[in-house]
């Protein structure tokens, strides 16, 4: 079986990068931007940035800011109606993956009137066209939205989120600027970075996993490894590096898939709201002890490019769990609870269980995992 990559046709890297936005519409002949932001980004300015360098260059725009965290079904409906309102030709997101999943949904929908039934969405979806154009300005470092063929979507009527993969909604162009990025504050700023190492880990271990995307993962393990501590202090070189790991993890795990640390966090969002990074994080370490007899010598590469000394020297239980010991550490620095206690429900669990089973994440998981063990991996954070 051939593996397949598809990645954004265009993106720009570093400072400065959303201004190459303008000679992208002028030249592709775009004439008025639907923009998909959220209300604390236009509140402190941030979205700004980019329509500044719209207003400078004449180009018109029309701003939707009904953008929720976790986007609901009902965000989504509400974002096509807009978009239909708008009289637009492309999509400009400018958000974390909020932002991001709306705008993928909403550019599905116009394109796919079909499926304007979102939940019609969930899986791998038949869909015929690509998006509306979409041009992507993260401002988190974390879920690479920019560049997945995936997005997720909460059913608050059954409590649950589902993932929506589809080669049709990648955005066409991205531009990862990190100045857009300099605003998060610190707590957002771990949990994003937690988000997308544990895209780079889950990624690099998950059955779909092959030479190409390892070169990826591993890259993108050693660059947020080294700079997620200073990226949450503030640093902007440090922000900068995360801008770009977050952004390489993206280019791999996408074309690969993830595995049950993903398939229950997303549970854990739905149905407690829980910031998707934190719950991603929370769970990493004991996903990690649970999968490690299924990883080969991988354990061993996540230890060295964590910056963990005299891996090759080490058995393979040594530097299994120095691997899990360097995620430990790293997410205990930053802030990340380390624990269940505070957020999962004894009488929730059944439920917990089965969501987590059903999320299209599960099945890439390197061990098979049976509601069972699931059940036992929540439990034994509580």
């Amino acid at each position: 079986m051939a593996n397949r990559i598809t990645l954004n046709e265009t993106s720009y890297h570093g400072k400065g990068a959303i201004n190459s936005i303008v000679d992208e519409v002028k030249s592709r002949g775009w004439n008025k931007a639907f923009i998909c932001s959220d209300p604390d980004l236009i509140k402190f300015k941030v979205t700004s940035k980019v329509t500044d360098v719209l207003d400078a260059a004449g180009l018109g725009y029309e701003i939707f800011s009904d953008v929720k965290p976790n986007p609901p079904i009902e965000n989504v409906l509400s974002g096509v109606e807009a978009y239909k309102k708008a009289g637009a030709d492309y999509i400009i997101a400018i958000g974390g993956g909020s932002a991001m999943d709306t705008a993928k949904a909403v550019g599905i929908i116009i394109k796919n009137p079909e499926f304007a039934d979102v939940r019609s969405l969930e899986g791998v979806a038949p869909t015929k066209n690509k998006t509306v154009p979409i041009i992507a300005v993260p401002t988190t470092a974390g879920t690479a939205a920019e560049v997945t063929i995936n997005y997720v979507i909460t059913d608050l009527e059954k409590k649950r989120k589902f993932v929506c993969v589809d080669t049709n909604d990648i955005p066409v162009i991205a531009c990862i600027d990190p100045d857009m990025m300099m605003s998060m504050p610190a707590g957002l700023c771990a949990s994003t970075g937690m988000d997308a190492l544990t895209h780079a880990i889950e990624g690099y271990t998950t059955k779909g996993a092959w030479e190409m995307t390892d070169m990826m993962h591993l890259k993108a393990i050693e660059i947020i490894g080294r700079s997620l501590r200073d990226s949450v202090k503030g640093d902007a070189k440090a922000r900068e590096e995360m801008a770009l790991g977050q952004y390489i993890a993206g280019m791999g795990f996408s074309n690969v898939g993830l595995g049950i640390d993903h398939s229950m966090a997303h549970t854990l969002s739905a149905t407690y709201d829980t910031p998707h990074g934190v719950a991603c994080a929370i769970l990493l370490p004991t996903v990690m002890e649970y999968n490690a007899e299924h990883s080969g010598d991988k354990y061993r590469e996540i230890a060295k490019a964590m910056g963990v000394e005299g891996t090759c020297d080490m058995s393979q239980a040594e530097y299994r769990k120095a691997a899990i010991d360097a995620v430990k550490s790293l997410s205990k620095d930053i802030g990340i609870p380390q624990d269940l206690k505070d957020i999962v429900k004894e009488e929730d669990l059944d439920f917990l269980a089965d969501s987590a089973m059903a999320d299209a994440c599960c099945p890439g998981n390197p061990r098979d995992a049976t509601k069972e063990d699931v059940l036992g991996l929540y439990r034994s954070l509580m």
